[in-house]
């Protein structure tokens, strides 16, 4: 789905490591997008559904998930998306409205693909049985430099960090390098935004880019 025929809705992600203020971002370009008239659904990865949300919970927060192998954490990320994509996203999309969600299958692609060094093939595999043909209309990127968003992840004075707010710096760097390698093979779909910005000015920049493509 690349342009709005009057009846389908978008689906927009937005991608970026820990710390580089995604959350803050789709809030506030929930805001923009209904102010517009939209009808706006905000979701997330892993998790936005209740069965999501549990898996979740063992990804995230599970007491024992320190000791999760590479494949059953690309294999749980996978069923919460199949969860959302069919139960949330699909016929939100199909009533015409705007899907922002925190996190998709590129995710998945970066994090257990190239951070994990699970090889292309199975995770392309399973990422489009996850999905089916839910491919993001557009994907923000919000870039941040490893060091930054680690340092913002430690001042965090509300949550403790989840696991994979505990990976290294060397971890995050890959991350960060994955994300700029899919946006650069893919420049159709991806919206690539300096995570440094005051949050004002990303918020306008972001904002700026998604309606030339969607509005």
């Amino acid at each position: 789905m690349t342009e709005n025929d009057g009846t389908r809705g978008f689906l927009i992600s937005f991608e970026g490591s820990e710390g580089s203020g995604k959350s803050t971002q789709i809030s506030r370009i929930a805001d923009r997008f209904e102010d517009a008239g939209y009808e706006v659904v905000v979701t997330r990865e892993p998790g936005g559904t209740a069965i999501g949300e549990e898996i979740r919970h063992i990804l995230m927060h599970f007491a024992e998930a320190s000791n999760m192998m590479p494949e059953t954490e690309l294999l749980l990320f996978a069923a919460s998306r199949a969860q959302l994509v069919r139960e949330v996203i699909l016929p939100a999309v199909e009533a015409g409205k705007i899907v922002l969600c925190d996190r998709f299958m590129d995710s998945t692609t970066v994090y257990q693909g190239v951070a994990r060094n699970i090889q292309s093939e199975p995770v392309h595999l399973i990422n489009t049985f996850a999905v089916g043909n839910m491919i993001p209309d557009v994907t923000v990127v919000i870039d941040l430099d490893a060091e930054v968003g680690l340092s913002r992840i430690r001042h965090r004075a509300n949550d403790l960090p989840d696991r994979m707010e505990q990976e290294n710096i060397h971890f995050y760097e890959k991350v960060r390098n994955g994300y700029l390698m899919l946006a650069k093979a893919m420049p159709e779909r991806f919206i690539v935004v300096d995570g440094e910005l005051q949050r004002e000015e990303l918020e306008q920049t972001i904002w700026k880019e998604l309606r030339q493509r969607v509005i």
